[in-house]
């Protein structure tokens, strides 16, 4: 079976910005993929560009097997999206708006809508222009489910929601994979992503720096912070793959992977550093170590990249 996204090589620039620089990427069926970086890492025009909405300079992508470029429509009828903004009729009804929506859609979209809103605890007769921004939300994720997509595609969805309308919107995603289909999901809320993750995917500056399943990179990455005499002294080599190094005067601070927490206390002893500490950093800790690598080095193409095991 064809992967539920697949991008080859794919380049999109804006006047003299790169916004994608060769971004490969292959998203498994039924699983909940996390797309991170900062802002102007290039994740929205990833996403439009698999849509049909943007066509890139180079490379190619497919979404459910169909290409982007010559089958665009038809991806938008069988993808739910919801993103930041939602685009909602703010005259119409929650009601209403499912009714209007159902003319797009084969028969049962309609009903399928209300049991989603009532799920959400809505109000029918609510107008869309008086509804919290949570609630506008949950308006815009029923919308996108009931036709029951094969992949559902959120861009920052959640941006602005208080904390638990933000946690019930992204546990409901864990739902949708349980049931086989595919989630691509855009957030700055890594804490969050971290509850429903399978896949993590780190742009940065329109580069992929990681691809990897999350119980992987957590499981197989340490944080190791330790203290040296003064700034000056050149810290130890460290066994395993170096994703970030932070220097702070005489404090350096390690995140590393692949490698062995008893190989690493004998290499730091070995070289006499003080106030040694190993720990298991979360996602955002890993995410925040690659970010300030690559303002330190920016050159540096790629930190670590691993087509999820």
């Amino acid at each position: 079976m064809s992967p539920a996204i697949q991008m080859t090589e794919v380049g999109k620039r804006f006047g003299k910005t790169i916004a994608l620089d060769r971004v490969s990427l292959s998203v498994p069926r039924g699983s909940v993929c996390a797309l991170l970086g900062a802002n102007g890492a290039g994740k929205s025009t990833a996403i439009r560009i698999l849509l049909g909405l943007e066509r890139p300079d180079t490379g190619s992508t497919e979404v459910l097997g169909m290409s982007s470029r010559t089958h665009s429509l038809e991806i938008r009828r069988r993808v739910g999206y919801v993103s930041d903004q939602p685009p909602l009729y703010e005259w119409m009804t929650v009601q209403e708006i499912g009714w209007f929506a159902s003319a797009f859609y084969p028969t049962g979209y309609e009903q399928s809508y209300l049991q989603l809103v009532r799920k959400f605890d809505l109000p029918l007769a609510g107008r869309i222009r008086n509804l919290s921004r949570g609630m506008r939300a949950k308006v815009a994720l029923s919308l996108s489910m009931a036709h029951e997509p094969e992949l559902l595609i959120l861009d920052e969805p959640t941006s602005g929601l208080d904390p638990l309308v933000r946690r019930e919107f992204l546990e409901s995603m864990v739902d949708v994979a349980v049931q086989g289909r595919t989630v691509l999901l855009s957030s700055h809320q890594v804490s969050e992503v971290e509850r429903v993750a399978d896949i993590v995917v780190v742009l940065l500056n329109g580069k992929i720096a990681c691809v990897e399943r999350l119980e992987d990179l957590k499981s197989d990455t340490v944080e190791v912070a330790f203290c040296l005499a003064d700034e000056t002294v050149i810290p130890p080599s460290l066994p395993g793959t170096e994703l970030a190094h932070v220097q702070s005067c005489h404090e350096h601070v390690f995140m590393v992977r692949n490698s062995d927490r008893a190989a690493i206390r004998s290499v730091c002893e070995s070289a006499g550093v003080a106030a040694l500490q190993i720990r298991q950093p979360s996602l955002e800790d890993v995410l925040l170590a690659m970010l300030r690598e690559y303002r330190r080095s920016p050159v540096k193409e790629r930190l670590v990249v691993s087509e999820g095991r």
